[in-house]
């Protein structure tokens, strides 16, 4: 998909695996675009999914326009490719004097830090996810999602313990290394000796907009129910009734949510179902909006206020109901979800709405 660049000079290497990714390392890259020494190489580790390799390639080209260059590595396609992904990176990987990371939970990521031998290393959001990483990284504790926070590991994750364990120590400042985190979302705990750096979506704003504004309400799908969080039956519910009482017309699809629950969703809520090909901020940003937003607990909640700064559109988030969750969910999942709506700035709460079982 990309021209693949020469070995001259060191120059920033950064890893995504999501378009949020990509979209938070154009946010750096604009707000240290006077540090960048001789550039920056973006190599997208590519997924299997249609939907995000769909938006990743349409970042990717607004990459390409601010000057970046861009690496697209099938890293998935096959049982041979991480190895030839990891094999052709590892030359980069040992000169480049700053690596930018978006997950630092990916295990493609974390078996790429262990080759790394790079001064500084920056973190940028991966959504709410990055509040979880800082917290952990905080209490040293192991790096796990925290959707699986609470359960055994199992064998796999066992296998790759060393591997994780050496990816921390990385991300742990050094004499010999610097952290910083790039971030939108609230930090509670900051690791010592790591520089945070606020994320106020400058790029974005500079980039789009600003939007025209429609009086309706639009809504912001979630995968809490692909990721086993939340019973599918209680979500559906939930849209319907919050679509209902807000007079929402358009339902923003999450990459991740599947094509079942989404034509049940068109079905059963009367909702006009949209698949975005850009990051929702740069959907947003662009417009049509509605004048006001509904979402559930995401990292929209954060990230909209940001990027619609200046607009008249306002960001409503509803409770997730304890009924909701499943019962695989995670004894974390109710915590973390209330504190990542409690911690938003600038946005309009709802109590939870009255689900049916």
């Amino acid at each position: 998909m990309s021209h693949r660049a020469g070995n001259a000079g060191p120059h920033t290497l950064a890893f995504v695996e999501s378009p949020v990714q990509l979209l938070n390392v154009l946010e750096w890259a604009h707000a240290r675009e006077h540090a960048l020494g001789a550039g920056l190489t973006l190599v997208v580790l590519s997924p299997i999914d249609p939907m995000t390799r769909g938006q990743l390639r349409r970042m990717a080209e607004l990459a390409r326009d601010d000057g970046h260059e861009v690496r697209w590595e099938e890293a998935r396609g096959g049982a041979a490719a991480p190895f030839q992904t990891i094999g052709g990176l590892a030359g980069r990987l040992r000169r480049a004097d700053r690596v930018v990371l978006g997950d630092p939970f990916s295990r493609y990521v974390q078996l790429l830090l262990t080759i790394t031998k790079a001064r500084e290393l920056v973190v940028v959001d991966d959504g709410t996810a990055t509040m979880e990483f800082v917290a952990q990284l905080a209490r040293g504790e192991r790096l796990v999602r925290w959707h699986r926070k609470g359960g055994r590991p199992g064998p796999r994750d066992l296998v790759f313990a060393p591997v994780s364990s050496a990816a921390r120590k990385r991300l742990t400042p050094s004499e010999r290394r610097t952290v910083e985190i790039f971030s939108s979302m609230p930090m509670e705990e900051t690791p010592d000796g790591v520089t945070v750096t606020a994320n106020t979506f400058a790029w974005t704003r500079d980039r789009f907009g600003p939007p025209r504004i429609t009086k309706g309400a639009d809504m912001v799908g979630t995968s809490l129910v692909e990721t086993g969080v939340v019973d599918g039956d209680r979500y559906v519910e939930a849209v319907r009734s919050l679509a209902k009482t807000h007079g929402a017309t358009r339902y923003f699809a999450h990459r991740r949510e599947s094509a079942e629950k989404l034509h049940r969703l068109a079905v059963e809520t009367g909702l006009e179902v949209v698949r975005p090909d850009l990051p929702l901020e740069l959907i947003a940003r662009r417009g049509p909006i509605g004048r006001t937003i509904l979402s559930f607990p995401s990292t929209v909640v954060h990230t909209l206020p940001l990027a619609l700064t200046g607009t008249e559109v306002r960001v409503a988030v509803c409770d997730i109901d304890p009924a909701w969750l499943t019962e695989n969910a995670s004894p974390r999942a109710q915590g973390f979800l209330s504190g990542v709506t409690g911690t938003a700035r600038d946005v309009h709460r709802l109590s939870a709405v009255t689900a049916v079982s």
